[in-house]
């Protein structure tokens, strides 16, 4: 098993350097954009169910979903044209799943 995570973190960190990005920095970013996404979606539930102003809420959402992505987009070279495909692709899905959380959520009585 240890063999194993060797070969993986060298892998990580060989592409992390052919890449010019930090495999450490990617992992922070986005460990603390997760964190705040779901606290920003809870704060925009919240004030949907009390009919308060939500925009920002939705808006600090949107930025921390994308601050690890937009990372390797910046920092990046060399970065194949499908990555960059991927990457919007995964800002689509991104929007429309937290448009789909918060139908749901703002559906749901408040207990």
């Amino acid at each position: 098993m240890q063999e194993f995570f060797n070969i993986v973190q060298d892998w990580v960190v060989d592409l992390g350097d052919k890449h010019g990005v930090d495999p450490l920095v990617i992992f922070c970013l986005y460990l603390c954009s997760k964190i705040s996404l779901f606290t920003c979606l809870g704060w925009a539930i919240n004030n949907i169910r009390l009919k308060k102003p939500f925009v920002p809420q939705l808006l600090f959402a949107g930025i921390s979903f994308c601050i690890p992505y937009t990372y390797v987009m910046i920092v990046g070279r060399n970065i194949a044209p499908w990555v960059y495909a991927v990457i919007g692709l995964i800002f689509v899905l991104g929007v429309y799943s937290i448009w789909k959380k918060i139908a749901v959520k703002v559906d749901q009585p408040v207990p």
